[in-house]
């Protein structure tokens, strides 16, 4: 198998510039897909039996949970790149996404909470679910505070990655509490291997929303990594030719 692809990760100059051509089409692809989705899932699906409108809430709260999960993955898998090949980039990735992470946690919480108290009537129950996605978040505060708190970079990057590696137990966890436990927290809205339990006109505005978090989060990872290639290589020579080239093209502005 050739694996000169996984190589090229190592190249800060060629993430850069291969970066550079994916940001605007994910970033195109977010905000189509969120905004069809939004105003579908928000003005035109039908109310739910049960719940009335106030259902809606799933089409923010869902895409938020489910990518506070996968970008929690995506930090363990970065950090075995990063402790196994010694991939630069992968620790580049792991700071980047940790905080984008957070705030998917924090909105999966928030928003959890609005739709807990019409339903539950409370805005806060210690459910398995919800207890699990609360220490997800302190792992996301670990991780981000590792990275801060040791000047050294490469101390960082490793203490960083292993805290990745082993809070990953948390995400089976958070995905099969509602199994393992007796909790008030519901079972998975839809899943990829049965037929959707609600009608197609009110998960398809869902499967988007979770679509344009996804375009959404790459969008933003690769932004932040950019800018983050940009201060680690500022010595670099290719880094100081693409400055002389964006302010050339500043110039003729």
């Amino acid at each position: 198998m050739n694996w000169t692809w996984f190589h090229k990760w190592g190249s800060p100059k060629w993430f850069y510039d291969i970066s550079g051509r994916w940001l605007p089409w994910l970033t195109l692809a977010a905000v189509l897909l969120i905004g069809v989705g939004l105003v579908w899932g928000l003005v035109f699906a039908p109310p739910d039996y049960q719940q009335g409108n106030s259902f809606r809430i799933i089409y923010i709260h869902v895409p938020a949970a489910i990518l506070a999960q996968s970008c929690y993955l995506m930090l363990a898998v970065a950090g075995v790149v990063g402790l196994v090949w010694k991939i630069k980039l992968a620790d580049v990735a792991l700071q980047a996404a940790a905080p984008i992470g957070a705030w998917m946690t924090v909105i999966a919480l928030l928003t959890g909470a609005i739709w807990g108290k019409p339903t539950w009537g409370s805005w806060w129950v210690w459910d398995a679910r919800l207890t699990s996605m609360l220490i997800l978040l302190f792992l996301y505060f670990g991780v981000i505070a590792l990275g801060h708190a040791i000047s050294n970079r490469d101390s960082a990057a490793k203490a960083c990655a292993v805290l990745a590696i082993v809070g990953v137990i948390n995400i089976p966890i958070i995905k099969y509490s509602v199994e393992w436990w007796n909790t008030l927290h519901q079972g998975a809205t839809f899943k990829l291997t049965e037929k959707p339990a609600m009608p197609v006109e009110m998960w398809l505005p869902l499967l988007l929303m979770a679509l344009g978090f996804y375009c959404f989060f790459g969008a933003v990872l690769l932004l932040r990594m950019r800018l983050e290639v940009l201060k680690r290589e500022s010595r670099s020579s290719w880094v100081k030719a693409e400055v002389v080239k964006q302010v050339g093209l500043e110039g003729v502005r």
